[in-house]
């Protein structure tokens, strides 16, 4: 015997398609509590009708999706069918709101987010940079980068700037509008600046809490990139180490698919400095090595463990710097 239930009713039938018992929902039916048992069906859970059949007929099997291939089973009336569409959008409202609980959701929003910033602000900063050393030739544009957008947006002319950057006054002065269309740029990259740092710190503190342990092995922006690329903190859990430590390698994994060599890292481990600034010939035995601590970590974070302290990520570093050592130079051509 099997057990076909929806949110109305439910039925115990034989493989005859004999029906044995049958409970239709009989109080009280408005669209909030139609909403209540969609919700609880899409969850796997079964109705008040069909959990009492499941007592009634212990050996009949739950078929959540039998409803859907019963010929027999009745259609919705005019009064049903109201109620369903009624209840259709209180339902989704409540998984907007389900999906706010949802952390991989949220740092793929932050990192999403946080990504455009950084392209936007990389964008005009520049610009602010080498607008600026158009009229001020004596800036150092490499040592006084990080001053140019706050001097020019603190300042009333380019003199001012000037003055600030500890420069000569311009030979050429911008227009009343163009400087004002100079510093305008300018306060637009301060302000890009503070809400991209705005940004990474709620990313740090959100990866922190998700991934106590990879955040702290790879760092907690490395980390919430980390679990966006895989698609969720349970998906990177259960991920091999070698996709682990390939992930953000798009493009190479690309022409690998067209008989190129294949990637010994993603971009997110690349940023580490045990890999980026350790000798091309043995960054792939690094990458390797701290794929693996990262997939154990991840783990660790996901499946309940005991969050890693300094001193255990203190000794995986130890033991990156061993590799480093043991090859110390390039291995011999063939």
């Amino acid at each position: 015997m099997k057990m076909h239930y929806d949110w109305r009713l439910a039925r115990v039938v034989d493989d005859e398609g004999v029906i044995h018992d049958e409970l239709v929902w009989s109080s009280k039916r408005s669209p909030g509590a139609v909403a209540d048992r969609l919700w609880d069906l899409q969850r796997g859970r079964l109705s008040p009708e069909a959990r009492t059949l499941s007592d009634r007929f212990p050996e009949a099997v739950i078929d959540a999706l039998g409803a859907m291939s019963d010929n027999d089973w009745p259609e919705l009336d005019d009064e049903e069918s109201k109620l369903f569409e009624t209840a259709t959008p209180i339902l989704a409202k409540r998984g907007v709101a389900d999906a706010a609980g949802d952390t991989d959701r949220r740092l793929d929003m932050l990192v999403s987010s946080a990504a455009e910033l950084r392209a936007s602000w990389t964008t005009n900063e520049a610009r602010c940079v080498e607008w600026t050393g158009l009229f001020l030739s004596e800036v150092d544009l490499d040592a006084q980068r990080d001053d140019i957008p706050s001097a020019v947006a603190q300042s009333n002319s380019i003199e001012d700037v000037a003055t600030t950057l500890g420069v000569e006054s311009p030979a050429h002065s911008p227009s009343d509008i163009e400087w004002q269309a100079l510093r305008d740029h300018a306060n637009g990259v301060v302000e890009l600046t503070t809400r991209l740092a705005s940004h990474e710190g709620a990313i740090r503190d959100l990866a922190e809490q998700h991934v106590p342990s990879l955040a702290a092995l790879i760092g907690p922006l490395g980390a919430a990139r980390m679990v966006t690329l895989a698609g969720g903190r349970e998906r990177l859990a259960r991920m091999p180490s070698g996709s682990l430590q390939v992930l953000g390698a798009h493009a190479a994994m690309a022409a690998h698919r067209r008989g190129a060599a294949p990637p010994k890292h993603g971009a997110i481990l690349f940023s580490m400095p045990q890999i980026s600034r350790s000798p091309r010939w043995v960054r792939g035995k690094i990458a390797r090595f701290l794929a693996g601590k990262a997939s154990i970590a991840v783990r660790c974070d996901h499946f309940g463990g005991e969050p890693w302290d300094e001193d255990t990520v203190a000794e995986i570093h130890r033991e990156t710097e061993a590799i480093k050592a043991k090859f110390p130079k390039p291995p011999k051509r063939k």
